[in-house]
């Protein structure tokens, strides 16, 4: 059983998943209160499922981009579980769970996060081995220069506001958004993509596992 956890961004998402059905699913969007609705909402899903956290055999957890506090709160209660219990951890990078839930296209996709002062975290993915693969390491942009780099027919996923969204969804000819159902990060995808890479011996030492930091100068900043 893998308990995944996401708290990239105010969305904040759960999973419990058993190599077969995600037995247990939440998502919502949280006031900046991650600290005091983590721990309550991970006691729900043990409760609701009948299961407890010696049911555990491996943690996953999105790594970023995202907000500085909200990435190191969700991290923080991944490695707990892992060392504590001593449980395989895979860390997963946001922008990939966002991807995972998008269908394959020939297009281009961009997935974005919101990255704070009106600016958004993105990456550019193709699909490769009928599999979507992140083409340039993330960056942080503002959506109208975004736009400007968008000279084809591209699929755009992710979180996006009301203005980014009119924003992107003027140059409709070529920026294809996704609907907002589509977009939301969900934690189902974040525990099918921990469970494959502990399954493959991918799992990450908790002790130096790191949340992906961007800064405005668009470099990653060391956690």
């Amino acid at each position: 059983m893998l308990l995944a956890i996401d708290t990239s961004t105010s969305w904040i998402s759960l999973a419990l998943y058993d190599g077969t059905f995600v037995r247990y699913e939440t998502t919502w969007q949280s006031k900046h209160h991650h600290t005091i609705e983590l721990a309550p909402a991970i006691d729900t899903l043990f409760t609701q499922t009948g299961t407890s956290s010696h049911d555990l055999t491996g943690v996953a957890v999105a790594i970023g981009p995202g907000s500085f506090t909200s990435l190191r709160i969700g991290v923080a209660a991944a490695k707990g579980f892992s060392l504590a219990l001593r449980l395989p951890l895979a860390g997963v990078p946001s922008l990939d769970v966002l991807v995972a839930a998008q269908p394959l296209d020939e297009k281009p996709l961009i997935a974005v996060l919101q990255a704070g002062r009106r600016r958004l975290a993105f990456a550019p993915y193709q699909v490769v081995d009928c599999a979507w693969q992140q083409q340039a390491e993330p960056m942080v942009i503002d959506p109208k220069e975004l736009v400007k780099g968008i000279t084809e027919p591209t699929l755009i996923c992710g979180e996006l506001s009301e203005d980014a969204r009119t924003i992107i969804g003027r140059r409709w000819k070529n920026a294809i958004l996704s609907s907002p159902a589509n977009c939301l990060r969900r934690a189902g995808f974040l525990a099918e993509i921990g469970w494959q890479r502990i399954v493959d011996d991918q799992a990450d030492d908790p002790f130096s596992l790191a949340p992906i930091y961007l800064s405005t100068s668009n470099n990653p900043i060391p956690a």
